[in-house]
């Protein structure tokens, strides 16, 4: 594995989307925190109203997991989009076909693929890492881990967004096509998500059933449920009619998804002409 993710490597390292979407990723990373930063200290601390309901800075090392994760994941799109051309690329090409031809198995060749989405999952969330122990730092509040666990929630989230690229990938097979239908079902799956959310609303302030937020079952929505914004303090006022946040559910959502894209994927690339 450590030799095909070697070559694999070199297929990408000079390729100009790789560079150009990378760099954009991390730099849209880093401005939009800084973004929040200046909007915090510019214009809400202010405002003498604002300081009753948000305590402490969004930055501060109590608050960076969840701020960070979560404007750094609205990015996360970048290297899904990546990995859908470079994958969508291998058929356009024929690069696969020669590839096994070579020797590599079907399995093996969507193995590197989906390590490679791992790789990139890792390489996104280690940005953000160190983008939140840099404002953290520069809050000038102690060190702490607490919210930790919003990084490993990014993971996942980075994790889904990357096998759902590959998979459209491999059921399109056509780079234009995959990019279209990438972004047509992400715009739709918001769209559903936010229609149930409306009916989780509207059951639980007619019915008094609480099912939680029901868009947050939706296969990229699941990993979105997850971080939530640092300034949720507003939804705290209306509690009594928005659903509550049932992670543990959502969690166990998201592990799912992943799991049924990865044997999609497989089942797909197996059975799939070459």
């Amino acid at each position: 594995m450590i030799n095909l993710l070697k070559i694999e490597w070199l297929k990408i390292k000079s390729y100009t989307g790789f560079i150009l979407l990378a760099s954009f990723f991390a730099v849209g990373v880093v401005a939009s925190n800084y973004i929040v930063y200046i909007f915090k200290r510019n214009v809400l601390d202010q405002v003498e109203a604002s300081k009753l309901i948000f305590s402490g800075s969004p930055f501060d090392f109590e608050m960076v997991w969840k701020t960070v994760t979560y404007y750094s994941s609205y990015f996360l799109i970048l290297p899904a989009l990546l990995l859908v051309i470079l994958m969508a690329n291998e058929f356009n090409y024929k690069t696969h076909r020669q590839n096994i031809i070579d020797g590599l198995s079907r399995y093996d060749f969507l193995k590197v693929k989906l390590a490679i989405a791992l790789v990139f999952a890792l390489g996104s969330t280690l940005i953000v890492i160190i983008t939140a122990l840099v404002f953290g730092a520069t809050s000038g509040s102690s060190f702490s881990v607490n919210g930790f666990e919003n990084v490993g929630y990014f993971f996942l989230k980075a994790s889904t967004y990357n096998i759902i690229a590959i998979l459209i990938a491999l059921l399109t097979k056509k780079s234009g096509v995959a990019i279209a239908l990438f972004f047509i079902y992400t715009i739709f799956e918001n769209g559903v998500s936010l229609l149930l959310f409306f009916l989780a609303v509207k059951i639980k302030k007619d019915n008094h059933h609480d099912f939680g937020n029901l868009g947050n079952y939706l296969p990229m929505n699941a990993s979105d449920g997850l971080l939530t914004s640092p300034f949720d303090q507003f939804s705290g006022m209306t509690r009594d009619i928005i659903p509550s946040d049932n992670n543990k559910l959502v969690l166990a959502c998201a592990i799912v998804y992943i799991i049924i894209f990865y044997y999609w994927s497989k089942i797909k690339m197996m059975r799939s002409d070459l």
